[in-house]
């Protein structure tokens, strides 16, 4: 599938949380003042669904959309990506980025230790 625009996948945060909306419930959901306008959203929510990241049903001339896509397989997908880019494929360079650059605690090595025991 292509990759999404921020503002894309702005807007596919809400139809992830609300699972089946009209364009006007897109809208009231945002956090933004003032509201974008009608129009930009429905353009944005007919670029998704051309997309295949949406689909819809037709209630007269109304359209109620839904996501096609899980937001986690929506994620998984975005993180192979940026870890192939990135980080070439290896899980030895992510976890020396992580720990050099995130600063992380003894209780978050530990629990990574865990994880890997796990499953292994």
């Amino acid at each position: 599938m292509e990759e999404l625009t921020k503002a894309e996948e702005r807007i596919m945060q809400v139809f992830w949380k609300l699972q089946h909306a009209f364009v006007k419930d897109v809208i009231e959901e945002l956090d933004e003042s003032p509201k974008p306008p009608y129009n930009t959203i429905s353009s944005i929510v007919r670029i998704l669904e051309k997309k295949g990241y949406l689909s819809y049903k037709t209630y007269g001339k109304t359209y109620q959309y839904f996501p096609v896509m899980s937001k986690q397989d929506y994620g998984k997908q975005s993180f192979r990506k940026f870890f192939s880019n990135y980080f070439d494929n290896s899980a030895a360079s992510l976890l020396s980025f992580m720990v050099k650059e995130k600063e992380l605690s003894k209780a978050d090595l530990e629990e990574i230790k865990e994880i890997i025991k796990q499953n292994s």
